[in-house]
């Protein structure tokens, strides 16, 4: 029968924890950026050239923009792609613009996968071709798969069934008229203010007319601004005194009514 350790061993044995070792932390992943911002929750009812327009205007200031894609499709709207020289500069207007209410709803701005073709032609225009025919085979690949499009067709062929087919509409002309022959709306849309102007000399000069409702300047882009009224009459009135004024004695500013859909 062996002897009973020593009690000093017994103590030093009872007095060491169990150590656990921690599971290692996976490195993080590097922050995926891009050239080209994805823009979501735009405003549906705004015309495309005057999104397309508004987009471009808000982000120039942050450097030079290389394209503004936006369509008016089923698949499409309410989304657009701004894309940029420099990637830097896009990860910069996102971190600023995200969540500003452009024509009051908050956009969702974020990287998108891959370049569009403005950015590879400006910075890799000797592989474009090549970057061209992988979009366009992707497009090919998705052309029967992609889940909005074959909803729309099941729709179709539903209404084929039926016999509730109808001819199609004929595509009116695009035709652009003077602003002055365009139809009201209660929201303005501002150009050419000084770049020191602050929002409480907007709110004093629009609010000489009734019924106004809120002034939105552009985070970092002061030239441009947002002017809503409560109703269609009051933003009409405004509009007409206050188009062309000289805000700071020399430049005017330009006052233009939003196009909606109809």
């Amino acid at each position: 029968m062996s002897a009973p350790p020593p009690q000093d061993t017994i103590m030093a044995s009872a007095s060491i924890p169990n150590v656990v070792q921690a599971a290692p932390v996976p490195p993080a992943e590097p922050e995926y950026v891009s050239e080209t911002l994805y823009i979501q929750n735009l405003n549906e009812k705004i015309k495309i050239d005057v999104i397309k327009a508004s987009l471009r205007g808000l982000f120039k200031t942050y450097g030079e923009v290389l394209d503004v894609v936006a369509h008016g499709n089923l698949r499409m709207r309410g989304q657009a792609f701004v894309s940029f020289a420099d990637a830097e500069i896009a990860k910069k207007a996102m971190k600023e613009v995200r969540g500003f209410p452009l024509y009051s709803k908050p956009m969702q701005i974020s990287f998108a996968r891959t370049r569009s073709d403005a950015v590879v032609k400006k910075l890799d225009n000797e592989h474009f071709d090549e970057h061209k025919a992988r979009r366009d085979e992707h497009k090919k690949k998705t052309r029967y798969t992609n889940p909005l499009k074959q909803k729309f067709k099941a729709k179709r062929l539903a209404s084929e069934m039926d016999g509730a087919t109808s001819a199609p509409a004929t595509k009116r002309p695009n035709v652009q008229m003077p602003d002055e022959y365009l139809p009201p709306n209660k929201i303005l849309f501002l150009q050419g203010l000084p770049e020191t102007v602050t929002k409480d000399q907007l709110v004093g000069l629009f609010n000489q007319y009734p019924n106004l409702h809120e002034v939105r300047l552009i985070p970092t882009k002061k030239d441009i601004a947002f002017v809503e009224y409560v109703d269609e009459a009051s933003s009409t009135v405004a509009k007409e005194a206050l188009h062309n004024y000289k805000l700071d004695g020399e430049n005017k500013i330009k006052v233009f009514s939003i196009v909606l859909f109809s």
